[in-house]
């Protein structure tokens, strides 16, 4: 049972990363992993992903291989889960 008293989000996010990446996630989809930089922002200019989405994901090091929407989020400084489950 959980206590209604605890806070809706995982230990390590807030409820906003938890939009942001939601936004982020919902723009890039499930098929473009793995993806570089150029790939992930390419896949959210052809599904018109917000101007903040597109910034954000302008803004990750050149180079690197992102696996999912989490590598994405570390990189930029989004809070992510410290244990799912």
């Amino acid at each position: 049972m959980t206590d209604p008293r605890q806070e809706g989000t995982p230990a390590g996010t807030s409820p906003a990363d938890v939009d942001h990446r939601a936004a982020i996630a919902e723009a890039l989809g499930k098929e473009v992993w793995p993806a570089d930089r150029d790939a992930l922002v390419a896949k959210a200019q052809e599904s018109h992903a917000p101007d903040r989405v597109l910034g954000d994901l302008r803004r990750l090091p050149e180079g690197q291989t992102f696996e999912n929407v989490q590598d994405v989020a570390r990189a930029l400084g989004i809070g992510t889960e410290q244990q799912r489950f």
